[in-house]
């Protein structure tokens, strides 16, 4: 072998040893790294399912932290341990529960991931079954720093999308309230105030539904099979494993609710409507859009003409012409105003 191919060899070995372990650099370190991100994402997680424990009033231990985290109960006792040493938690043979500074510690990892699936929810126009999955990764990048300047950019909001509050910058949080939606009796009106979003496959299911917080509803048949509702003049069924995830807030009366409530969607040819307002289930972009569009309460709204599919369909609004797909006018509550 020549002098030149054995240089050539000796740089390309030192330059895959730097690549290795040059210090701050390297891919040993980059993978140091990845392990400690991996253990403190882990270490936040468990907090926060502990405090979800804490605040329903249900027992955690290694076990349903093992669940929660998707861990070996080897690997959650670890963690626990690991937890004790920074006075995060104490435990014993039954049960984890949170010390003060592990209480303040997962506040701060709650109320990121809040304020995230909030500011998602009002200022872009990504879809809500993605908020927190996005919210998941945030808690753990953002700094409470960041956290205080984006709650002051949206207005410092006190409850996220699906109705959870807020930790504040200081620690404070609200209390819980409302009932499951499968306690409400026949009859009665309800207000839901929290839809839970875990997990996914059960969120996935009241986000086709059309359920959404803010939504007022009221109990019309209840057995072990379904739950039947109605809200915004749709019947809704459901399974009582669904309903259960959904929480209101009982009403005696709701003056806001409507059995037979129309949408724009229902509008036909030659035919003139009044705007009672937009759904709640409309927001972000997709809401200040309409409003821009001059699609708010009490205004005058005429069937203009349908495209060859017959969605989009077009519509005359003080004067201007607007296409809105079928989906968006379903979110348009209406008064009919004559021919």
């Amino acid at each position: 072998m020549s002098p030149l191919e054995l240089l050539l060899i000796g740089s390309v070995l030192l330059a895959g040893i730097g690549y290795i372990f040059y210090p701050n650099k390297g891919l040993l370190h980059k993978l140091k790294r990845s392990k400690s991100t991996n253990q403190r994402e882990l270490i936040e997680d468990a907090l926060k399912h502990i405090y979800d424990c804490q605040y329903n009033h249900i027992d955690c231990n290694v076990n349903s932290i093992a669940g929660n985290l998707n861990i070996s109960n080897d690997k959650s006792a670890k963690i626990t341990e690991i937890l004790d040493e920074m006075n995060l938690v104490e435990y014993d043979a039954e049960k984890v529960w949170l010390t003060n500074e592990g209480r303040t510690y997962a506040l701060k990892v709650i109320r990121i991931h809040r304020l995230w699936e909030k500011y998602l929810a009002d200022e872009t126009s990504i879809n809500e079954t993605e908020w927190h999955t996005s919210a998941e990764e945030a808690e753990h990048r953002l700094s409470e720093e960041d956290a205080n300047r984006l709650a002051a950019q949206i207005g410092n909001p006190v409850i996220d999308p699906h109705g959870d509050p807020i930790p504040s910058s200081a620690g404070e949080i609200k209390a819980k309230r409302g009932i499951p939606l499968t306690n409400l009796e026949f009859s009665q009106h309800g207000k839901i105030v929290h839809i839970e979003d875990e997990p996914q496959s059960v969120y996935s299911q009241i986000v086709a539904s059309g359920i959404h917080n803010g939504m007022k509803v009221m109990l019309t048949e209840k057995s072990k099979s379904k739950i039947k509702i109605i809200a915004e003049g749709e019947e809704i069924v459901l399974s009582p494993i669904i309903a259960s995830n959904i929480t209101v807030l009982p009403e005696t009366k709701s003056e806001e609710f409507y059995k037979d409530i129309e949408t724009l969607a229902s509008l036909k040819k030659g035919e003139v409507a009044v705007v009672k307002g937009i759904s709640k289930a409309c927001r972000g972009q997709q809401r200040r859009r309409l409003m821009d569009l001059g699609i708010v309460k009490g205004t005058e709204i005429k069937f203009g003409m349908e495209s060859p599919g017959k969605d989009p369909i077009a519509y005359i609004v003080r004067g201007s012409t607007v296409a809105l797909r079928k989906s968006q006018a379903n979110q348009i509550f209406i008064s009919r105003n004559g021919e």
